[in-house]
Order: C-alpha cells, then sequence, then structure tokens
C-alpha cells in the first residue's frame, strides 16, 4: 500500500484525487502555482508545495519542479490527474529514474498513444478497425493532394499530437486542401511544437463514444462499460452519459472486447480510455486512446460502484484488480455537466472573478466536484472547468429529470457560468430522445441565430433580467439581505416570453 502521493494537479480533479488518498489512508500532498496559493486543492491537502509562477510552462508543465517537490516531500509516487502532464512521457521517463511510482501507465505505451499515427499504425497491425485515412504525417502538398484523392472529400487533417479540437480541420472540397493544410499545420506547432498532420476520412453524422478499461501488472484488462460524449462545442465535450442512448448491446459488447484488446496490444497498465468514432450505421472505428483518468471517468464510477481512483491507486501499488469483467454490471444511467467558468450570453467567453455566493445542489444520486468554493477567487490563468455536476437515475428520464432539479438549485454568483446553456440543451427535443451527433452544439446555434425577432428580443430582456438579478444579488449578499426568489424572477420571463 502508498503512503504518500503527490498530486501534479489542481482544481475539481486533485480535490477528487486527495479525497480517495484519504478513504486509503494515504497522506495526500499538493503542488500550487502563484495564481492557486489559495485554491480549495491547496486547503485540503496535507501539504503543499510551491513550483512557480501561474503560467503552467513555469508550474504544472514544469517536470523538475514536480520532481523536486516529490522528492522534498518524500511522496513515493505521483498522481497526475488530466491535462498538464497526465500524457507526457518524460515525466514518466523521470519517475522512472528517480525510483518513484507514476499513477499511469509505462512511458512505452504511452509513447505510442501519445502520437497519433503511431496509435492508429499500432491499432492496424493488433487488428483494430481504424477510421482509413494515413499511418504517416504528411510532409508535402503533393503528398497531401494525392492522399486526399485516395480517401475523398470531406477529410479531416489532423495534428498528429493533437488534442481538444487543435490542429484539426474539415476539409469539404479540394480547392480549401492547401490553405487548411497551412493552418493546421500553424496551429500543430503552436500548440504541440510539432507540425505533423495526417489525413482522416470525415464520418458523417458521427458519434463520439469511448470505453472506459483498467489493467494490472499481471496481464488483466477489464472494460467498465462505455460513456457517450457526443455533445460537444467546438471540439470539446461538455456533457456526458452513460449508457449511449444510441448503442444497441451486441454493439456495446464488440466496443469493449476490442478496448480490451488495444490496451492489451501494446502492454498497457493503469486506468485509460479508448476512444472511437461511430457512424450512423454503428460501425466503429478506433480514435485514439487517452493514457490517462478521464475527465468524465465519474459517470463510469456511478453505474458501476468501482472508485476508479483508488483503482489506479490498487494497481500502482502492485496489486491484481479486485474484480474480474463478468463482475462488471452497470445500473442505471449517469450523466456530466461540466460547469464553466465562462459566459453563454457571450460567445461563452471567460469568466474569471470572485465567487461572492456559492450554492451546490444535493440530494440522492446527484454528486459535485468541485475545485470552488465561496469567496475563491477564479484565476484567468487555467482551463475555465469549475466542477463536474453528476446525477444518476434508474432511467435515462429519471437521471435527466434529476439533472434539470440540480442545475436549478446550483447558484453561483459573482462570475458567469454554463449553467444555463445545459438548462436549454436537456429540454431539447433531440436530446431527450437521445437523437443527437457530434453537430448538436453547432445546429442549436444556427437554431438561435435563425430566431424570431420576438424570440431575439425576448431572449435580450430575459438576459437583461439575469444582468440584473446577478448584480443585485452581489449587493444584497455583500449587505447581508436575502435575494429575490428564483421563482419570481423566473416568472417575469415567462411572462414577458408569452406577451410576445
Amino acid at each position: 500500500m502508498l503512503k504518500k502521493i503527490l498530486i501534479a494537479n489542481r482544481g475539481e480533479i486533485a480535490v477528487r484525487v486527495i479525497r480517495a488518498c484519504r478513504e486509503m489512508g494515504i497522506i495526500p500532498v499538493a503542488v500550487y502555482s502563484d495564481a492557486d496559493r489559495k485554491a480549495l486543492h491547496v486547503r485540503m491537502a496535507e501539504e503543499a508545495y510551491y513550483i512557480g509562477e501561474a503560467a503552467p510552462l513555469e508550474s504544472y508543465l514544469h517536470v523538475e519542479k514536480i520532481i523536486c517537490a516529490a522528492k522534498s516531500c518524500g511522496a513515493e509516487a505521483i498522481h497526475p490527474g488530466y491535462g498538464f502532464l497526465a500524457e507526457n512521457p518524460r515525466l514518466v521517463k523521470r519517475c522512472e529514474e528517480e525510483g518513484i511510482i507514476f499513477i499511469g501507465p509505462p512511458s512505452e505505451p504511452m509513447e505510442i498513444m501519445g502520437e497519433k499515427t503511431s496509435a492508429r499504425k499500432k491499432m492496424h497491425e493488433a487488428g483494430v478497425p481504424i477510421i482509413p485515412g494515413t499511418l504517416e504525417s504528411i510532409v508535402d502538398e503533393k503528398e497531401l493532394k494525392r492522399k486526399a484523392r485516395e480517401i475523398g472529400f470531406p477529410l479531416l487533417l489532423k495534428a498528429s499530437l493533437g488534442g481538444g479540437g487543435k490542429g484539426l480541420r474539415l476539409v469539404k472540397k479540394a480547392e480549401d486542401l492547401v490553405s487548411c493544410f497551412k493552418l493546421a499545420q500553424s496551429e500543430a506547432l503552436s500548440s504541440f511544437a510539432d507540425p505533423a498532420v495526417y489525413v482522416e476520412k470525415y464520418i458523417d453524422e458521427p458519434h463520439h463514444i469511448e470505453i472506459q478499461i483498467v489493467a494490472d501488472h499481471f496481464g488483466n484488462v477489464v472494460y467498465l462499460g462505455e460513456r457517450e460524449c457526443s455533445m460537444q462545442r467546438r471540439y470539446q465535450k461538455v456533457l456526458e452519459e452513460t449508457p449511449s442512448p444510441f448503442l444497441d448491446d451486441q454493439t456495446r459488447q464488440a466496443m469493449g472486447q476490442v478496448a480490451v484488446k488495444a490496451a492489451s496490444s501494446i502492454g498497457y497498465r493503469n486506468a485509460g480510455t479508448v476512444e472511437f468514432i461511430v457512424d450512423k450505421d454503428r460501425k466503429f472505428y478506433f480514435l485514439e486512446m487517452n493514457a490517462r483518468l478521464q475527465v468524465e471517468h465519474p459517470i463510469t464510477e456511478m453505474v458501476t460502484g468501482v472508485d476508479l481512483v483508488k483503482c489506479q491507486l490498487d494497481i500502482a501499488a502492485g496489486n491484481p484488480l479486485p474484480f474480474r469483467q463478468e463482475d462488471i454490471k452497470p445500473q442505471g444511467n449517469a450523466m456530466e455537466c461540466r460547469i464553466m467558468a465562462e459566459d453563454p450570453f457571450n460567445d461563452f467567453m471567460p469568466s474569471p472573478g470572485k465567487i461572492v455566493y456559492l450554492h451546490t445542489p444535493a440530494g440522492l444520486g446527484v454528486r459535485d466536484d468541485s475545485g470552488i468554493y465561496e469567496g475563491y477567487e477564479v484565476p484567468l490563468d487555467y482551463d475555465p472547468l469549475l466542477s463536474k455536476l453528476i446525477t444518476w437515475g434508474r432511467t435515462r428520464e429519471e437521471t435527466i429529470r434529476r439533472m434539470l432539479r440540480a442545475l436549478a438549485e446550483y447558484q453561483v454568483y459573482g462570475i458567469k457560468t454554463t449553467i444555463p446553456f445545459f438548462q436549454k440543451i436537456l429540454l431539447h427535443p433531440k436530446f431527450l430522445a437521445g437523437q443527437y451527433t457530434t453537430h448538436f452544439i453547432s445546429e442549436l446555434e444556427k437554431e438561435q441565430d435563425q430566431g424570431s425577432p420576438a424570440e431575439a428580443f425576448a431572449a435580450l430582456i430575459a438576459a437583461g433580467i439575469r444582468t440584473y438579478r446577478d448584480a443585485r444579488g452581489e449587493a444584497e449578499v455583500s449587505s447581508g439581505r436575502a435575494k429575490e426568489s428564483q421563482w419570481k424572477t423566473q416568472g417575469r420571463i415567462q411572462n414577458l416570453s408569452n406577451r410576445l
């Protein structure tokens, strides 16, 4: 059993790991930058070590500072969370050199899966279905045009080291090919310090579905169901659910078995996620493998009862998996909304600032994985994720209703959040019917742009009332007076809409 670990991350995921450590009798150690001196994860950890300026390159992305902090506190292991150094083979190699346990896969499988073309090539060799495209990076325009003719339009240009939609371009016609190629290369270079780009067939009406796997040091690999991750804005996931309303049991089982094959073929260990693109006929293709814990891991925990962070810690300590494939029997449905410090009424602009009032939802089947508190100053330096709101229900309908109730209870004053955005998604007929693809949000935004003048006017008034309410709420909180009833405010908005 591990005794002390360093958590090389911040925010809600650092808090999540701290809680798992506490339950296992492990001492959690935090790191922090200038921007995070008063962060929740720093307050909660037994020890906290300063690692530099707010800029990630000077703190959370600085491998040697992380290693130094781990050695200074006597940590046996490092948990990377997700993002930052979570999929950086250099950190893994430094841990191996220093005799520190890295809570994740070894450096070799991480390197294979970290480079998209090498991952595609390895999966192709292992018999895992991949999307038609190149197995090598494109080096010049002549080769690009030849490959594009072979694959056909529309197609995707992707950064070989890409992620999060960076270095990705959809090309619908031949005349746009070269310009999109140069843009993809430029973005790949600025985001990943490597301009390498490859070509992939574009899948029409796609679903983005991922399979959670865990693998120990004894060759045991188990999959824990799927997560539907098609609700994306600009290639970034915003809402996930399990099970997928799109898959049937036969496809679900086949994808799980392929995910196990993919992980086994590279000697993977610890928790990981195999991601697939699924077309409208439920034919699936390997997309990539995330060699880390995923943001959306809680929904898998809610339906399986498996604590994935504890599972990670046990595997890292050298213990075998305590369950077999036949033991995994997901129950009910779960859903996650990523609550972001962004203004959905202003093109999702970042909304840093002080949280002057915070009321979080609770009750049966509600979980809030949060990295914030009342009085916390949300910095502009990092990802705007504030918390992950998760609900569980016996059915998908119950889960959605519970999420709507939880979102209505969630109150954050002082900054803007994406809570109203999720309320709109959850009430949309296509979402309620489970009939959505990765294009859903872009289509929803077009619907908004084409709305009637009356609807636009009502929305403008509603936004004005909301702004007034937020400002009044801040003033009333600071003066100690009670805030106006949410029901009254919503009633005014509804009455205005009805008159129009």
